[in-house]
């Protein structure tokens, strides 16, 4: 039995794609901290991260980006996503939309709806370690993984590479 959520478990094992979930104390789940503590690449870590228009109609999207990039806001994201103005969305609008912790969200198995973009970056690496829904889980995956969602996209440059 693993800590992950039964509908994520559930769609890694359907993917046809191999995964592995880690055990992770919940105090040790933010990604800087987690990769310092278990000894994991910041270059192999992925975070998911949701992000909402400030202007406009109110829209939301989750962004995949390598913990060693930052998300490129003010231009990529603000375009794609059509307003004048885009932030980070609180923890709470973050729990709201996609059921989940900061520290442990993951691009799996959110709302059909909800938009999720993949910098072309994240698609590079042999193997990613994402949430696993809550911040006592991590999961190992192929990127390809991520292709697997209708509502999926690799967007070029929406992260600044470090």
């Amino acid at each position: 039995m693993s800590d992950t959520l039964p509908e994520i478990e559930t769609f890694l094992q359907q993917s046809g794609i191999p995964f592995e979930v880690w055990p992770c104390d919940p105090e040790l789940a933010d990604t800087a901290i987690f990769c310092d503590h278990y000894g994991v690449a910041l270059e192999n870590s992925a975070n998911a991260i949701l992000v909402r228009s400030k202007t406009g109609e109110k829209k939301f999207v989750v962004c995949v980006l390598l913990a060693t990039d930052r998300l490129n806001t003010n231009h990529t994201v603000r375009k794609k996503i059509g307003a004048r103005k885009v932030s980070f969305a609180s923890a709470e609008e973050t729990r709201e939309i996609t059921g989940m912790e900061i520290g442990g969200v993951t691009p799996l198995c959110l709302p059909a709806e909800l938009p999720i973009w993949i910098d072309d970056a994240v698609m590079q690496c042999e193997y990613i370690i994402l949430g696993g829904g809550n911040r006592s889980s991590k999961l190992k995956v192929d990127p390809r993984v991520l292709l697997q969602q209708a509502s999926a996209e690799v967007v070029t440059d929406l992260a600044k590479h470090a």
